[in-house]
Formats: structure tokens, C-alpha cells, sequence
């Protein structure tokens, strides 16, 4: 499939790519481009992908968030169906069966900056900025962005975040655990693809499992996210990938994952 706000591609790797490709509008969302977004993680999945980046097109910014424009003469009812859009979008990406990677380069503000929290790993450019800077605009964070920020960043920062709007460069989201990684611009796009790369080489059923036990540590109790783990973990025994990586380990030789 192709649309006009977004791109779509899969690699050799089986890393898939989704490029929000509005540079002229920083890369604003757009219900098209959400419903874009949606479709391309639904293809991704159907493709087998083993890792996926969410990336942008133009130099200055990742996703300078939701299209304001037209929010402005939302009722109630139309906000609340453009909040389950962006939530479903955000819970797609949480919940994909493979890593994905925010690939952050310039602004991340708003909505950009809550589908960059549902993504696994964040690497931002060492110019970019983010912030939840939604209070400014008379309204909250709408995709996710008050659940998943005090995760990552602790309550108090989170609340400093959204309550005063604060942008953060890319070395305070680092310090904050906002960000997993920065890097110099010019060695950015080199990074996103080694990453990428280095996800999409490990065993898929077990990333899978990884994933899955991870997110349940986030969204249920203690005692319930490891008995899934558990589950999770005894049975990778006995596929291909199990066996091939610690027959390979005993071998001292390098896995062949399936």
C-alpha cells in the first residue's frame, strides 16, 4: 500500500520503516496520518517485521504533534473520537510483536512525543527537543502520554513535564530516562539502521516473548507479570531458536536464529 502523509518500507533485515512524511508541516498528525500510521503497523506485522523504526522525514522535526488546526472546533465527541485514534496508534505501537525504535530527530512535542513513550527504545539526535507541552494549548496530554511518562521519567518529573510544558533538549532526556540514547546528527541515521540491524538479528520468537513480559511488568501486578514471564520463558523451550542458540553457545560458534 502507499498513502500521502507516510512512507512504508521493509528491508533484506526485515526492519520495517514508517516515515511520517509532512516536513512542510513538521511532520504534524493528521487523522489521515494516523490512520496511515495504523495500516502500516497493521502491513509491518502481516510482514513478519523483526524490528520496526518510526522515523520522519525533513531536518527539523520527528513530530511536532498533533494538527492543532484541526482540533481547534472539536466538540467533545469528535475529541474524543480523535483521542481513541491516537490511542489505538499508540497501543499498536506498544504492543507490536517486534522492537520498535522512535528514531527522534528535532522537535518531538505533543502527540509526537507520546508515539516516541509507546515505542521500546528512543534514540534522540543531539538537536532534538521534546516536551509534552499540551497545557499551553488549554488541554492535557491525550495518547497515553500521563501513563507512560511517569514510567519512564519518575512521578515528579512527569508532573513537571506536563504541568509547566517544559521542553527538554536531548542530553536532559537522556539524564531524565526519557531517551535511551543520543546521538551526533551527523552519525544519527548511521545508528537508527546498526540498532535496527542488531534487533532484527536476534531470535524473533524470543524478542517476542521479551517484549510481552516486559510490557506486563508495566501493566499488571508484580506476582502476574512474572508468572507470565514464566509461561513466556519455559515455553521458548524446545523451538528452533532455543535449541539453536544454546546448541550454538555450547559450540562456541554463532547462532543460525530462524
Amino acid at each position: 500500500m502507499t498513502w500521502d502523509t507516510i512512507t512504508f518500507a521493509i528491508d533484506d533485515s526485515d526492519v520495517a520503516t514508517i516515515t511520517v512524511d509532512r516536513p512542510a508541516q513538521l511532520n504534524a498528525l493528521t487523522v489521515d496520518t494516523l490512520e496511515a500510521i495504523e495500516a502500516a503497523l497493521a502491513e509491518a506485522e502481516a510482514a513478519g517485521a523483526r524490528a520496526l523504526v518510526l522515523a520522519s522525514a525533513g531536518d527539523e522535526a520527528f513530530v511536532a504533534g498533533a494538527d492543532i488546526s484541526y482540533m481547534v472546533e472539536l466538540s467533545t465527541p469528535e475529541a474524543q473520537a480523535y483521542a481513541e485514534l491516537g490511542h489505538r496508534v499508540a497501543d499498536a505501537i506498544e504492543s507490536f510483536p517486534a522492537p520498535t525504535v522512535a528514531a527522534v530527530d528535532g522537535y518531538a512535542f505533543g502527540g509526537g512525543s507520546e508515539l516516541a513513550l509507546a515505542c521500546d527504545l528512543r534514540v534522540a539526535a543531539e538537536s532534538a527537543v521534546i516536551g509534552q507541552t499540551e497545557i499551553d494549548l488549554g488541554i492535557i496530554p491525550g495518547w497515553g502520554g500521563t501513563q507512560r511518562l511517569p514510567r519512564l521519567v519518575g512521578d515528579e518529573t512527569a508532573r513537571r513535564l506536563v504541568f509547566l510544558g517544559e521542553r527538554v533538549d536531548a542530553s536532559e532526556a537522556a539524564d531524565i530516562g526519557l531517551v535511551g540514547e543520543v546521538v551526533p546528527d551527523d552519525a544519527f541515521d548511521d545508528r537508527i539502521d546498526e540498532l535496527a540491524a542488531a534487533l532484527a538479528a536476534k531470535p524473533a520468537v524470543a524478542m517476542r516473548a521479551a517484549k510481552e513480559a516486559l510490557n506486563a511488568a508495566r501493566d499488571g501486578s508484580q506476582a502476574n507479570g512474572l508468572a507470565l514471564e514464566r509461561r513466556a520463558w519455559a515455553g521458548l523451550f524446545g523451538t528452533h531458536d532455543q535449541r539453536e542458540g544454546m546448541a550454538a553457545f555450547v559450540e562456541k560458534r554463532e547462532p543460525e536464529f530462524e
